[in-house]
């Protein structure tokens, strides 16, 4: 097997670090994003449908040695690359390269993926990876075959492995779809999975469907779907849960679960309120808040840049 889409993109941009979403890993923080083409999975609901699904190779816009993205994350000041817009798993080599290139200049590497590995190249590659956030996509079998034609065993083994046998940090999302994995029942057992076998410390998403590619005959998610969802995890022992796709500062900003401080404020992907110290703590009662933080917040806010590689290093 030969990976055609080697040192190729389909773009490179600049986003914030809390669109991935990641809301404990480097707040504030730009992030260089790209992805391939393709996916091992064929998820109906594919919000990316025109990237993920393409069989075209006109789809790789720009080309771009590891070396090259490691050195255009340090030359525009991203503290992080991410591999991300298809599942970095289909190009499984050129993430693996491109991160250790970028742990060479002190650049880190955020994997935005379904999970959906084997233990042998799983393990490859998230030694090399220093965040991730994986989709869980639902919690039953049954949503996992008629809605992405795979398995949930596979994603719960890869959150077990890398959130217990490795230092990735890593966060969860959930994409909530109007009656397929919305259900009271299905929230309490996935949270509670998590709680039990993850810990109370990795960050929950839960974010809003709106009908894309072939589930459209679905309607978008009620904030009000999101809001339950949260206040379930929170309610199971879940310290921090968010809601996305959704304008709502108050259910996306981040509390002390001590004492109930307000310590990252969230408007979108805009930072306000800051109330962690420089070791990272909750700068009320002084309780350690689990993530990835520097000193200070960074101010990158909601911008979103498209890059051009050049020449490709």
């Amino acid at each position: 097997m030969v990976l055609t889409t080697y040192g190729r993109s389909s773009g490179f941009c600049i986003d914030p670090i809390e669109k991935k979403p990641l809301n404990h890993f480097l707040p504030g923080t730009p992030v260089l994003s790209f992805g391939t083409a393709g996916c091992n999975l064929t998820c109906k609901f594919c919000q990316n449908w025109d990237i993920s699904k393409s069989r075209e190779m006109d789809r790789m816009m720009d080309r771009a040695s590891p070396e090259a993205i490691a050195a255009a994350a340090r030359r525009l000041d991203c503290h992080s690359v991410a591999f991300t817009y298809n599942d970095p798993v289909v190009f499984h080599e050129y993430a693996v390269d491109v991160a250790q290139a970028c742990r060479e200049v002190g650049v880190r590497s955020v994997a935005v993926t379904a999970g959906y590995m084997l233990p042998e190249p799983r393990a490859e590659f998230f030694q090399n990876m220093d965040a991730a956030n994986i989709d869980l996509k639902g919690f039953s079998e049954e949503f996992y075959r008629k809605l992405a034609t795979g398995h949930l065993q596979p994603v719960l083994d890869t959150l077990e492995y890398v959130c217990n046998e490795t230092d990735v940090w890593v966060e969860i999302t959930t994409l909530l779809i109007p009656d397929w994995n919305d259900s009271e029942t299905e929230l309490q057992d996935m949270t509670g999975w998590i709680l039990d076998h993850l810990g109370p410390d990795v960050p929950l998403h839960f974010s809003a469907f709106h009908p894309d590619w072939k589930l459209r005959d679905v309607p978008p998610t009620p904030t009000a779907t999101l809001l339950r969802a949260r206040e379930i995890a929170l309610a199971n022992g879940i310290h921090h849960a968010f809601v996305g796709n959704v304008h709502d500062k108050a259910a996306s900003s981040t509390y002390c679960h001590q004492c109930g401080e307000l310590l990252i404020g969230r408007d979108w992907y805009v930072l306000s309120e800051w109330a962690l110290t420089a070791e990272g703590t909750c700068g009320s009662c002084g309780e350690p808040v689990p993530g990835v933080f520097e000193e200070a917040p960074g101010s990158w806010g909601s911008r979103r840049e498209s890059v051009r590689m050049a020449n490709g290093g």
